[in-house]
């Protein structure tokens, strides 16, 4: 144990460096690996057949996985990330890199899958894998800390139930696939005593987004407070907000976008330095905008709740507190503090981490109660201490202790098991998952009436079916004048405001000389007849 109270090798698995070792403990460590191999196996299969399944059954959309397919490709290709179907929707141009929407330049690891197999399914089996793989170091660090292979195999199972992960699995793909994995082996190289593995596993994250420089600098601030850890610690704090600020105001506009897009704190200033001045002159104000809408609560307790509010016994839980207050202290972008999508992604691991360690604080709380109540009754005794029976019972309150934090992650599994009816996991034992009804067999049939390599206004839904043999352009309110569009008017798609404004669209496509190729279930394709007058005037 470290002089800040935290377990760095006691209890660890053989190859972590020593402590106590069961007997025949290669056997041990031989099934352990088993067990964990198999958690991360299921979740990786379990996270791909999701995402897959949404695929096949057109439920992902443009916005987000062809933004992020077409990016991946650009890279796989040596060129710069870019997604014409964000730059032209979003009004930035087709040349538009998504370094200028976030700054993610990890996804350029991804390239070479492509070289295997050029499309969005690359992205989501990519996903899959990365989330699921989180589990192996945040086993390491609950198997230290706890002191027990089966508490780590619990959490481990709680991490990969978790609704933060299984929500970002079933919502295309995000750059947030890389946040547990990076966070975990974070935590657990800190854990080990291994300064420069932290260093470097702090300076992947900052590659992941713009805003994950709030999670290094937290994680600083956790680390001033433990001996021999507080100048990486401030390193940490200065280049996490440093990085956060460079990333925001001067790489993102340089690669072509705006440094306040995003922002979304309006009803609290027009900017950092207005915020700053209404958390100072206003504090009522800023602690209301956390409650405002009460959803955000709901987040917030179902988060800690993954570790039964453990979390609150642990100061690493503070690492998490910038990024959850980036979230909740916002007046507008909606999907940020919601439970569903892929943002709680970001903070899970920080927060399971900071309940393992609420747990274990706990214990040790309880383990040394019997040993005061023991020397208390011996110094009152009249007679010699019996030894023996004090032994004894310190041997009992070991065994205790520890089965006090198997119960704990016992109950974190449970919880994370109860949730999954609420959540997408539950997908995968619905029937209608793996179903096509007639108008997702229309949609097949839509998208295979464009030609390859066609450039091609695609409905929401459709435009990941067409992405991997075009150039895609998201179908929305602005005409684009493409050769080809599929476009959807049996119901409402992102960003329309109803089917009737999609009718109309349909209507005059066709009155400007569209043919329609096919129609069939609300879909309809059309290609422009340039002689005819088919084209923006």
């Amino acid at each position: 144990m470290t002089a800040s109270g935290e377990h760095t090798g006691t209890c660890a698995v053989p190859e972590a460096g020593g402590g106590a070792r069961r007997p025949g403990g290669r056997a041990w460590w031989r099934r352990d690996r088993t067990v964990v191999a198999a958690i991360t196996g299921a979740a990786a299969v379990g996270y791909a057949v999701l995402s897959l399944a949404k695929l096949a059954g057109f439920r992902a959309g443009a916005y987000d996985l062809v933004i992020f397919d077409q990016a991946v490709r650009s890279y796989s290709r040596f060129g710069p990330p870019v997604a014409i179907v964000k730059g032209v929707h979003n009004d930035f141009g087709p040349h538009f890199s998504v370094l200028g929407d976030h700054w993610s330049p990890i996804l350029a690891v991804l390239a070479p899958l492509y070289w295997i197999h050029d499309g969005p399914e690359t992205l989501l089996l990519a996903q899959a894998v990365l989330l699921a793989a989180a589990a192996v170091p945040l086993w390491v660090f609950a198997r230290r800390a706890l002191g027990s292979s089966v508490a780590a195999h619990l959490v481990a199972v709680a991490y990969v139930l978790a609704w933060p992960v299984v929500e970002t699995a079933a919502f295309d793909f995000h750059e947030a696939a890389f946040a547990p994995l990076l966070t975990a082996v974070l935590l657990e190289r800190r854990q080990a005593g291994r300064h420069a593995h932290v260093a470097l596993a702090a300076l992947a994250l900052l590659c992941v987004k713009e805003d994950m420089g709030l999670l290094v600098a937290g994680f600083g601030v956790v680390l001033l407070g433990q001996r021999g850890w507080r100048p990486l610690g401030g390193a940490f704090v200065v280049g996490g907000l440093g990085s956060t600020w460079l990333a925001s105001q001067v790489l993102i506009p340089l690669f072509g976008g705006r440094a306040d897009y995003y922002w979304a704190y309006g009803a609290l200033g027009a900017d950092a330095p207005a915020v700053v001045r209404t958390a100072l002159t206003d504090p009522l104000a800023v602690a209301a905008q956390l409650g405002t809408p009460p959803v955000k609560l709901v987040t917030l307790a179902l988060l800690l709740g993954t570790t039964l509010f453990a979390a609150l016994l642990s100061p690493l839980v503070l690492a998490a507190v910038p990024l959850l207050a980036e979230r909740m202290l916002a007046g507008s972008f909606p999907n940020w503090w919601v439970p569903e999508y892929h943002y709680n992604a970001f903070v899970i691991v920080i927060v399971l981490a900071a309940g393992v360690d609420g747990a274990r604080r706990l214990r040790e709380r309880r383990s040394r109660r019997p040993a005061s109540a023991t020397a208390g009754a011996d110094r009152e005794g009249s007679g010699p201490p019996d030894e023996a029976a004090a032994a004894e019972r310190a041997r009992g309150g070991r065994v205790g202790t520890r089965w006090a934090g198997t119960g704990w992650a016992a109950g974190v599994a449970a919880f994370a098991v109860a949730t999954v009816p609420f959540f997408a996991l539950s997908d995968l034992a619905d029937p209608a998952t793996y179903r096509h009804d007639a108008r997702q067999r229309a949609a097949a049939e839509a998208v295979a009436a464009v030609p390859d390599h066609a450039l091609v206004e695609a409905a929401n839904n459709l435009a990941p079916a067409l992405s991997g043999r075009g150039t895609v352009l998201l179908w929305d309110r602005t005409p684009r004048w493409a050769p080809w569009v599929v476009a959807d008017v049996g119901r409402r798609t992102f960003p329309f405001r109803d089917v009737d404004e999609q009718r109309v669209r349909v209507r005059m496509l066709v009155e400007r000389g569209y043919r329609v190729r096919f129609e069939r279930e609300g879909y309809v394709v059309l290609s422009a007849d340039r002689s005819s007058g088919g084209r923006r005037p």
